[in-house]
């Protein structure tokens, strides 16, 4: 037998119904911040995560899917290809390809899709996975660079976990300044680090020379307490990043939203510059982020695009779909009506009346003439369906229809114009 590969599953109904609820939650709070859906493809170069993401990066390093293409003349050579393991960087070079930024306006896009990493498979993690994400990206002029934008970000992103029904979550706030900031707090972390480093894990010895940044992701109990002791970040931020973040915290202040400011939070990725942001849940475990994200006002130029300042974030599906479980929010669809034809010939009669409902926005679904009454009430139970509507001869010849309420236990007869709106009445 073939089974789905290793780091891969299927998603099946009920779990299904709660994954289209989440979307669709999502995508009406991103309608109303004025987003609009992007959708690129799902793999793309592999020099742009090397140069988007960072080539010291463990996505970029270790956990990409990267193959060779073959070439398509003897003259061309193979290119090399990746299925995208995170879509900022393929967003951001949707936004140079196409000058996005010609309009001078700010592009506010999100994605919704799969992303793959040659991760070891555990629990919320998967090689190929699912993100929700956002970008606002564009020109100085529209003021892509300013703190309201990443507040604006976050606080969006508390009306979406409130959306969802995702409760206890944490907001992880920090400020990891521009490349100069980040040139002099890599260098004091080197430094640091020179005394300590062969103490630490082999990932941590490795990050010591090539990144010292990415020290602070390490998540080994053992190198914690070295970990605490290096240099903070707020210690070498300039004035301008101090006052930008200032601002945004002063501005999340404003609005009630309440966070903790984490200096140990880098993220994962390059790019990111000033602001960065993580959510995080407890049902999680130790791996408790349900979301990050961040600012990256210089990946449109190292990309070779046109200065474009930035902030976006990536929500794990996955993830938060395993925390709205946990909390057993779980939001299954029910059916509205389960329609249980009566008798020889009924079949049709209820196929039709099932289209008529369905065209008033109703879920419906049809039993078979074949089945005995009570057989029909069992199918109804099964699939939580709030009411039976029987189609029999008698209610053919009345033109109205026997509707049971299977919670109630009561049964009313309502006439075919009237039923649609007696089945919305909850």
């Amino acid at each position: 037998m073939i089974k789905a590969i290793r780091g891969t599953r299927d998603l099946l109904p009920p779990d299904t119904d709660l994954w289209n609820f989440v979307e669709e939650r999502v995508r009406s709070v991103f309608q109303r911040y004025n987003f609009h859906e992007i959708r690129t493809p799902v793999f793309e170069a592999t020099e742009l995560f090397a140069r988007g993401v960072g080539e010291d990066t463990d996505i970029v390093s270790k956990e990409m899917f990267t193959w060779e293409d073959k070439a398509r003349a003897q003259s061309e050579k193979a290119q090399s290809l990746t299925l995208r393991p995170e879509n900022t960087a393929g967003v951001v070079r949707s936004y140079i390809e196409h000058d996005l930024g010609r309009s001078g306006q700010l592009q506010k896009l999100y994605y919704v899709g799969p992303q793959f990493r040659r991760e070891r498979p555990q629990k919320g993690r998967y090689r190929q996975f699912f993100q929700i994400g956002a970008e606002v990206i564009g020109p100085p002029s529209a003021g892509s660079e300013l703190p309201i934008r990443d507040a604006e970000v976050i606080e969006m992103l508390t009306a979406l976990l409130d959306s969802v029904g995702l409760k206890g979550w944490t907001l992880h706030l920090n400020s990891v300044g521009c490349a100069n900031d980040r040139a002099a707090y890599n260098a004091a972390l080197r430094e640091a680090l020179a005394g300590v480093k062969d103490k630490m894990c082999a990932d941590c010895q490795r990050r010591a020379e090539t990144n010292p940044l990415r020290v602070l992701d390490c998540k080994v109990p053992e190198d914690q307490p070295i970990i605490d002791a290096l240099p903070k970040i707020s210690q070498y931020l300039d004035e301008p990043c101090r006052l930008h973040f200032a601002d945004v915290k002063a501005t999340l202040d404003t609005m009630g939203i309440a966070y903790q400011v984490n200096e140990r939070m880098v993220r994962g990725l390059d790019y990111y510059t000033r602001t960065t942001f993580e959510f995080t849940h407890g049902d999680l475990g130790a791996q408790s982020a349900v979301l990050g994200g961040g600012r990256y006002d210089g990946l449109s130029e190292s990309l070779g695009g046109p200065k474009a300042p930035g902030i976006g974030f990536a929500i794990g599906e996955d993830r938060m779909i395993m925390a709205l479980q946990a909390q057993q929010a779980a939001a299954t669809v029910a059916v509205d009506a389960y329609i249980a034809p009566l008798g020889t010939g009924m079949n049709r009669h209820a196929l039709k009346l099932a289209r008529e409902l369905r065209d008033a926005g109703l879920i419906i679904d049809v039993g078979d003439e074949s089945f005995r009454l009570k057989k029909g009430f069992e199918a109804a139970e099964k699939m939580n369906a709030r009411y039976v509507v029987i189609v029999g001869e008698n209610e053919m010849k009345a033109d109205a229809f026997a509707v049971k309420d299977i919670k109630k236990g009561e049964q009313v007869t309502v006439p075919r114009l009237d039923l649609a709106a007696a089945l919305h009445k909850q």
